[in-house]
C-alpha cells in the first residue's frame, strides 16, 4: 500500500529532513476570539466587527450559538474583501445549540500577513429585536 504525507508533514520526507511548520498550523497554539452580540434588529447589509486577528494566524474553525432563532435573516462571516470567507451566508434557526462552521479553503489557507478584521454580515432580513448571539473564532499561531 502506498503511503503519502499531508502537506504539513511533507518537509519531514525531504533530504535533508525538515520540520513541520507551526506557522502553517502544525503544532501551533490555538487562540479563541469570542464575540457576544446583543440582537437589536440589525438590518440586512449591516456588519458587526467580531475580532481583529493578528498577523501570522491560521483559521482553525468557529462556533455559533444563539438563544433566539435568527428567523429568515442570514449571517455570513468573513472580512471586508470576502464577506463569506469563513462561513457562507445561511439562516441560523437552532437555539442554544452550538454549531461549528468553517470552509475548507479557509482551513487550508495560508497564515495572514496583516491584521485581519473579521466581520459578521447580516443578509436577507433583519436580525431579531432581542436575544443573544455568540460567535467563537479559533485561530492558530506559532506563539
Amino acid at each position: 500500500m502506498a503511503q503519502t504525507f499531508s502537506t504539513e508533514l511533507a518537509p519531514t520526507q525531504a533530504s535533508p529532513a525538515g520540520v513541520p511548520s507551526a506557522s502553517n498550523g502544525y503544532g501551533a497554539r490555538v487562540h479563541r476570539y469570542r464575540a457576544s452580540i446583543t440582537l437589536a434588529a440589525q438590518a440586512s447589509g449591516d456588519t458587526v466587527v467580531l475580532a481583529n486577528i493578528p498577523p501570522g494566524s491560521c483559521f482553525a474553525g468557529g462556533d455559533i450559538v444563539s438563544d433566539t432563532s435568527l428567523g429568515t435573516a442570514t449571517v455570513s462571516i468573513g472580512n471586508a474583501s470576502s464577506a463569506a470567507k469563513y462561513k457562507a451566508a445561511a439562516v441560523f434557526t437552532a437555539t442554544d445549540t452550538p454549531t461549528q462552521f468553517g470552509k475548507a479553503a479557509a482551513y487550508a489557507g495560508a497564515a495572514s500577513s496583516a491584521v485581519e478584521q473579521v466581520l459578521l454580515t447580516v443578509g436577507a432580513a433583519a436580525l431579531p429585536s432581542s436575544g443573544q448571539l455568540v460567535i467563537d473564532l479559533y485561530f492558530s499561531s506559532p506563539v
